[in-house]
């Protein structure tokens, strides 16, 4: 029974650490460009494709080369942990695991205040 827990507990850290790990379009083969949000099997493809003419120099190299990654995807892919030459996109930043959370509360505190200052 302990195996069977400490087996279950080593299979979630491992799978915990890859959730948060920053893949780089140089070194990455198709299933840890997949493991990207935002990206897909097609997405992968063409990522593959274009980086055996050459490797990605930076992250404008990389959106004029793959097709359909414009400023805000490129955005939203080096904040889900894609790296170009391991390198965020300049401007983001890698989102901690409850920086959804608090932002969601964030809002209802914000809705929630006009609210309060109508009661007045």
């Amino acid at each position: 029974m302990i195996k069977k827990l400490m087996l279950a507990v080593a299979a979630l850290a491992a799978s915990t650490s890859l959730a948060f790990a920053q893949v780089d379009v140089n070194k990455a083969d198709a299933a840890a460009l997949d493991g990207v949000k935002g990206v897909g099997p097609s997405m992968s493809k063409m990522i593959l494709d274009e980086r055996a003419k050459g490797e990605f120099k930076d992250w404008a190299d990389f959106q004029q080369r793959v097709k359909g990654v414009g400023d805000k995807k490129a955005m939203k892919l080096s904040e889900a942990g894609l790296q170009v030459n391991g390198k965020a996109k300049e401007g983001t930043a890698a989102k901690p695991a409850g920086a959804k959370a608090e932002k969601t509360s964030a809002k209802a505190d914000a809705k929630a205040k006009p609210a309060e200052q109508k009661g007045m």
